[in-house]
C-alpha cells in the first residue's frame, strides 16, 4: 500500500493535461470540482432511489469516484509545489488541536 509520497510520485506519471508540470494548478482544480460533483450526484441518487442505504454496488462506484478525486488532489498538490505527507500531517495537527481547544465543531479557518 502506497503512502502519500509515493502516491503523488506515481500520480504524476499518468497526469496528461496541457502545460502540465508549468504550475498549471487550474486544470487539476477543476478536475477537483468535477470528481467531487461525480461523488455528489451518486450520493444523491442514494438518496433519492435507495433511501439513504448504500449498497456495496454504489459503494464501489463510490470508491472509484474517490479514487479520481485523490488523483486530482495529489495532481493539484504537485502542482502547487506541495506535499500531500505534508499536508496529511498537517492537517492530523490542526483537527488534533482543534478538538483540544474544543472548537472543532465552530466554523472558521482559524479557529
Amino acid at each position: 500500500m502506497p503512502d502519500f509520497a509515493t502516491y503523488q510520485k506515481h500520480a504524476q506519471t499518468t497526469a496528461v493535461y496541457p502545460q502540465r508540470g508549468e504550475g498549471n494548478f487550474i486544470y487539476p482544480a477543476l478536475g477537483l470540482a468535477g470528481e467531487t460533483g461525480e461523488i455528489c450526484e451518486k450520493i444523491k441518487k442514494v438518496i433519492r432511489d435507495d433511501g439513504g442505504v448504500i449498497s456495496d454496488e454504489r459503494r464501489q462506484l463510490l470508491a472509484k469516484e474517490l479514487g479520481d478525486v485523490l488523483w486530482y488532489v495529489s495532481t493539484l498538490a504537485t502542482e502547487l509545489g506541495l506535499n500531500l505527507d505534508e499536508i496529511a500531517a498537517d492537517n492530523l495537527a490542526k483537527l488534533a488541536a482543534r478538538q483540544k481547544a474544543g472548537t472543532i465543531h465552530g466554523s472558521g479557518d482559524l479557529r
